[in-house]
């Protein structure tokens, strides 16, 4: 009994988890942008269109207990997930800087923070978007709730 409540639990935070997340990602990269004064390149401008949606979509679906949040979230998330892996492999080294898609303004692979020696702009929206999309994919909704 007490393994089903703790799983209703953690189940039940899944939303609020993916959703804060998202905020915290959105109010990072505003941060950057117009606080720090770094300006976003083309790919972090595309995953920006991508984050930005999930805090209404996330937070509408939890306030109307609607399960089917999921569902409208999970491939603006995808998306973000795979511009964010390329961007990193991009960024890294990995794949070859002449495949960016970078041709003005800032370069996908500037180099703009680094705490810690590895922390970067790139793997935190990689980190954003897998723990959104992770949150998402383990969510359940409960029979309460529309579907």
């Amino acid at each position: 009994m007490a393994g089903t409540r703790s799983g209703t639990i953690f189940n039940a935070i899944l939303p609020y988890a993916a959703w804060v997340t998202a905020l915290f990602a959105v109010a990072g990269s505003l941060f950057f942008s117009e606080v720090m004064e770094l300006p976003p390149c083309i790919l972090c401008w595309y995953q920006r269109i991508a984050i930005y949606p999930l805090v209404l979509v996330i937070g509408v679906g939890i306030a109307m207990r609607d399960g089917r949040w999921r569902f409208y979230a999970l491939p603006l998330e995808i998306a973000g997930l795979a511009l964010a892996v390329y961007h990193n492999l991009l960024y890294y080294g990995i794949l070859p800087e002449s495949i960016a898609p970078c041709r003005e303004g800032v370069s996908c692979t500037t180099v703009q923070i680094e705490w810690l020696g590895f922390i970067t702009i790139p793997l935190l929206a990689l980190a954003s978007f897998l723990a959104v999309t992770i949150f998402t994919l383990l969510y359940r909704p409960v029979s309460s709730e529309k579907l």
